[in-house]
């Protein structure tokens, strides 16, 4: 991307560039802001749609506010693309969620722009709200300002942070970025006026003084209290955030770059707690992601003038392979209830939501209800299936336990993402469910090779009364074409696919491929285990009694995952003979292609290869005798 062809962005190495530059040349940046944008994600992938809408706030955020000094918190980080290039950045674009490359989320060592690392929803007002005390309590000017989507307030965690910022007497700017409003002129041009009235040091202290003096006066403190709250909600959305604590401004067009800059200037100087609400059209500015917001959301890369992503594979993903057991699941099944927390179609239940809407619950960026959701219904005899990402079920760990788990409650966890996801790097990785669901009683976990035992595994959970989780990874399996049967497969038992010598490797789900290559290489056995918990114990202490070595492999961490799980029985039942457990280390890996995370943790077949041959080479095997 020649820089030719963008002259101001060009001369912007840091925010105080931007504050050099004439205001009459803003807008100007503004567009030059956006097409870069444009050129880079279409050359990299990434997030594309919300950080369009955001162009204009923006620049007039590091226009007004001193950063780094003063403070910007971005939620999740999909909207702050424009913030990476104007905060130094703007020249490693290309390198956008690549290994070694710029993160696609906000990231403190990787910028001290980024005031607080963002890679899921709805944290921005809890982190500002804790920078803001901190602030008051040196007794410093800083500014503090989070910026949150409309999608992120469908979380309870943003509504505890505006519940606690009501009791703390600090400076706290939120704004409220909704993209999933229209805005028509006329309306925006009587909504700015009364945000510019509203933001005005003028109409603030008329209020103050009119509090002042009316509540000394009899009978009139709760006449003006409700003449004020009458007054702004006829126009205005705003309050329950008045009600919270916050004064609140808006709605303001967020693509009006005068108006921005006119009223975070007001609002820089008013001090207490203050709630802007700005509306911005996702995909503004680029004609297929406003026409089609949703699937500009987050892009893999594209040609630039048509809009069209460069082909992928043909095979059909995990994801959809669930989507299709969901909706053939729900045709033989009319008790199923299928659950997402805002991810229709990142996991593949658009044909479901379509086919039975009366069974299809969207409960909003709000993992803990959906848990507990699916725990009510499952009380009353129902068959709820909640599909949730890996990372994002990390969010209702104690809804798991307590309101499932505990009440050993009939709910079937589809878990996508589950290991290594790639460029969207550590934030997003789902390497911890093995370790934190393993020891939660009642469980049965399972984890399928392919395509095919991903449907059986699935039906295997949906059919068992209790809780259960099937945990797949991201993307393509390694081609096997399921067919439409619902079958079930035996719990806890595995399967050898290969008889070897000398060394067993017991591979966990996604892993089995590899473990295979590397099983024919080393003339190993292969096991594909399909079950975390209930382990197949008998096949297990085979393997131990006729190996020398055994080897476990899973794309999760090695700590307290899978191979633990092998560790712990046979130590119960006295074997003693190497075992190497190999998985994801004790670290976050971070961001880069799928197979270069899996060559970096040592789980492709060259690295189990190498490391079984490296083992073997330093380990004393005990003889047949001694293992037996």
């Amino acid at each position: 991307m020649p820089l030719t062809n963008y002259p101001l962005l060009a001369r912007i190495d840091s925010p105080v560039d931007l504050r050099a530059l004439e205001e009459n040349q803003l807008p100007q940046l503004a567009d030059e802001l956006r097409s870069y944008l444009v050129d880079s994600v279409a050359h990299t992938g990434g997030h594309l749609a919300a950080g369009l809408g955001t162009v204009e706030l923006t620049i007039a955020l590091h226009r007004v506010y001193k950063t780094p000094d003063d403070r910007l918190v971005w939620d999740i980080g999909h909207q702050a693309y424009p913030h990476k290039i104007l905060t130094g950045r703007r020249d490693a674009m290309r390198s956008l969620r690549q290994q070694n490359g710029l993160s696609g989320f906000l990231s403190r060592k990787e910028s001290e722009y980024d005031a607080f690392g963002a890679g899921h929803s709805s944290t921005s007002i809890s982190a500002a709200l804790g920078m803001a005390v901190a602030a008051a309590h040196a007794n410093n000017n800083r500014k503090t300002v989070a910026i949150i989507g409309d999608g992120a307030m469908t979380a309870g965690m943003a509504y505890e942070a505006l519940n606690n910022a009501g009791d703390q007497d600090c400076d706290l700017l939120v704004i409220l970025n909704d993209n999933e409003m229209s805005i028509s002129p006329n309306r925006g041009a009587m909504h700015n006026y009364l945000t510019r009235i509203l933001s005005s040091r003028f109409y603030t202290g008329v209020r103050e003084q009119s509090k002042n003096i009316l509540n000394n006066l009899p009978g009139t403190r709760r006449f003006f209290g409700r003449w004020e709250e009458h007054l702004k909600g006829m126009v205005l959305p705003g309050t329950l955030f008045e009600e919270l604590g916050f004064n609140y401004i808006g709605p303001l067009d967020g693509h009006d770059l005068p108006a921005l800059l006119h009223t975070l200037t007001n609002l820089h100087k008013l001090k207490g707690r203050q709630f802007l609400h700005i509306v911005t059209r996702k995909g503004k500015g680029y004609d297929p992601a406003e026409q089609d917001p949703c699937n500009y959301h987050g892009v893999t890369p594209f040609d630039r003038t048509t809009g069209t992503a460069q082909q992928g594979s043909a095979s059909k993903t995990y994801t959809g392979i669930f989507g299709d057991w969901l909706s053939d699941m729900a045709a033989a099944e009319d008790k199923l209830m299928a659950i997402t927390p805002a991810m229709c179609e990142g996991s593949g239940m658009v044909r479901f939501a379509q086919a039975f809407p009366e069974r299809y619950f969207d409960v909003g960026i709000a993992e803990q209800h959906a848990l507990t959701f699916a725990g009510g219904l499952a009380s009353e005899g129902l068959k709820p299936v909640v599909a949730i990402y890996s990372t994002f079920l990390q969010r209702a760990y104690d809804q798991l336990i307590h309101d499932i788990a505990l009440q050993d409650l009939d709910v079937t966890l589809a878990i996508d993402r589950a290991g290594l996801v790639g460029a969207d790097g550590a934030t997003h990785a789902g390497v911890f469910d093995l370790s934190f669901l393993r020891c939660v009683p009642n469980m049965v976990i399972a984890a399928p090779a392919d395509e095919t035992e991903c449907r059986q595994l699935l039906t295997t959970a949906y059919r068992h009364t209790g809780p259960a989780a099937v945990r797949y990874p991201r993307g393509t399996g390694p081609g096997v074409l399921p067919g439409n049967e619902l079958e079930t497969l035996p719990i806890g038992k595995a399967e050898i696919r290969r008889t070897g010598k000398r060394v067993a490797i017991l591979a966990f789900g996604s892993c089995v491929v590899a473990a295979q290559t590397a099983g024919e290489a080393l003339d190993a056995t292969v096991v594909n285990m399909r079950f975390v918990k209930p382990l197949d114990t008998d096949l297990i202490l085979a393997m131990a009694r006729e190996h020398e070595l055994i080897a476990t492999v899973e794309e999760n961490a090695i700590a307290g995952g899978a191979g633990a799980a092998v560790n712990e029985l046979l130590a119960d039942h006295d074997l003693i003979l190497p075992v190497l457990n190999l998985g994801i280390p004790d670290r976050f890996i971070s961001h880069g292609n799928h197979a270069q995370q899996l060559a970096e943790c040592g789980i492709d077949a060259t690295g189990i290869e190498s490391a079984i041959t490296a083992h073997a080479a330093t380990t004393t095997l005990p003889t047949e005798q001694q293992a037996g």
